[in-house]
């Protein structure tokens, strides 16, 4: 069974990583599901990743265009703007720096109990 992550801990990085996938590779909102579970993140759903388009689209930070398919509708792309590689770029610096940090404290041995202070 594939490991559970923290939705409130994947709802603050899923624009980072939207971002990054889509600046590697413009998608339709499926394709970018698809493309998450690939890479682990299997309970990322569907219902959470078009709201989080579209607001990265109302915020200027994504670029979209209909395509024909073949198989039905047309399927709405996204890219990231300008100002989308500008947040991206800042965020990936502000996340890896956090990350940084909280590994350096979580990754220390579990005490059994909390030492005396003095």
């Amino acid at each position: 069974m594939p490991p559970t992550h923290d939705p409130q801990l994947l709802k603050g990085v899923l624009s980072l990583l939207l971002l990054q996938l889509l600046a590697e590779r413009e998608s339709y909102g499926y394709e970018v599901v698809q493309r998450l579970h690939a890479i682990g993140l299997t309970d990322v759903l569907e219902g959470t990743v078009y709201p989080a388009l579209a607001r990265l689209e109302r915020e200027g930070r994504l670029a979209a265009h209909l395509v024909p398919s073949t198989a039905g509708p047309a399927r709405k792309y996204y890219l990231p703007t300008a100002a989308g590689y500008d947040a991206l770029a800042a965020g990936a610096a502000q996340w890896l720096s956090l990350t940084t940090l909280v590994h350096g404290v979580l990754s220390r041995p579990v005490p059994t109990s909390p030492s005396k202070g003095s």
